[in-house]
């Protein structure tokens, strides 16, 4: 006998789990335990240095985004990029080697070239194009308003951070943007925007290309040889950039410049969690409340059936290992590439909690009746 799935709470469509035996049901939510116990990993993982909230002590609360607005403020009057980059790291006891201590220098450029207001509102808008994308993409997955408004107010819970205009000399605040965009706009079949809007990501924070090398794989997985391309040719855009990159700032360092101590952290994956609360709406919550729900975020996207909740799903998944491995405290700032799209989750997360639990409990039996005549 054939479980037919339950008409679903919100969702258009029946959740992935919808469907599933009671054996492979009880598996899965074995794996759904598992995933909660490990966001508990975050109360063992440092957190970056306490903000102190004091406007005097901006300099070492926001030592980064002074950094970089020290960096345009000299475009502005006229110097080098690579020469300005070079003397402000020195002045801040900042790494100079490798080369990728160096920002590429796209946002500085820009925001040097226009007035500060004017990068607010470039700011702005980008915000309001991510919303408006996701509202329209989010649009059919839900049968009502009020699950849609629901999902929205979590998408503006994951970019609290992206509309604190003090924070836009901050190229992870625009990368994420893009890549919560590239999403949004990306269909079968229409692709071209999003692969624009993924390598504009990537040539702002270089940490944005393992997006590209993503949806590369995924599109060549898919059989879509004409996408794979398309995102094939960003990713090599982008290494030609870094190897421009590479070289001008090889012109500019010294030999007895500082390294970088390496990327190494190995913090596990409740670094991922707590980063994600910090970066996220889920910072006003408790730690205890705050990564359980991280897990089911992840758990929310694994359940909604569609091509864009695998997309970001992978997305997630690459960037939580990247920050388990190679993250260290002082690159917590790393989870604002995938912050912006990641509590939406929880608005798929009760049909496919429902789905999973259904599945489980169910008793029925097949009863096999011989008749003899």
């Amino acid at each position: 006998m054939i479980r037919r799935p339950l008409a679903p709470w919100w969702l258009a469509t029946p959740s992935r789990f919808a469907g599933l035996t009671r054996n492979h049901a009880r598996i899965a939510l074995a794996l759904l335990g598992m995933l909660l116990a490990a966001t508990l990993m975050a109360y063992a993982t440092p957190g970056p240095p306490p903000v102190s909230h004091d406007p005097a002590n901006r300099g070492n609360d926001q030592a980064d985004v002074v950094l970089y607005e020290t960096i345009v403020d000299n475009l502005r009057h006229g110097g080098a990029y690579y020469l300005v980059t070079a003397d402000a790291l020195r002045a801040g006891n900042y790494p100079l080697r490798p080369f990728v201590t160096f920002r590429l220098p796209t946002l500085a450029m820009v925001q040097a070239a226009i007035p500060p207001r004017a990068v607010a509102l470039m700011l702005y808008l980008l915000v309001a194009a991510v919303a408006l994308a996701w509202w329209q993409r989010l649009s059919p997955a839900f049968t009502r308003g009020p699950p849609r408004l629901v999902a929205m107010a979590l998408l503006a819970g994951g970019m609290m951070a992206f509309v604190q205009s003090d924070l836009a000399p901050f190229h992870e605040i625009w990368a994420g943007l893009l890549i919560a965009l590239s999403l949004a706009v990306h269909r079968p079949g229409s692709w071209v925007s999003a692969v624009a809007f993924g390598l504009a990501a990537a040539l702002i924070r270089e940490t944005a290309g393992l997006y590209l090398a993503l949806m590369f794989a995924l599109a060549w997985l898919s059989g879509d040889r004409r996408e794979a391309i398309g995102w094939g040719v960003a990713v090599a855009v982008l290494a030609a950039a870094l190897a421009l990159h590479a070289h001008a700032v090889g012109q500019v360092v010294r030999p007895l410049d500082p390294s970088s101590p390496g990327w190494s952290g190995l913090l596990g994956f409740g670094f991922f969690v707590r980063t994600m609360t910090i970066s996220t709406a889920l910072g006003i919550a408790p730690l205890w409340l705050a990564a359980p729900l991280v897990g089911l975020t992840l758990f929310g996207w694994a359940a909604w059936r569609s091509e864009l909740a695998l997309r970001v799903l992978v997305t997630l998944s690459a960037y939580a290992a990247v920050l388990a491995v190679f993250g260290r405290t002082d690159t917590f700032y790393w989870g604002l590439l995938v912050a912006p799209t990641l509590l939406v989750g929880l608005a798929f997360a009760p049909d496919g909690l429902r789905d999973l639990v259904t599945a489980a409990m169910d008793r029925r039996r097949i009863t096999v009746t011989r008749v003899v005549r």
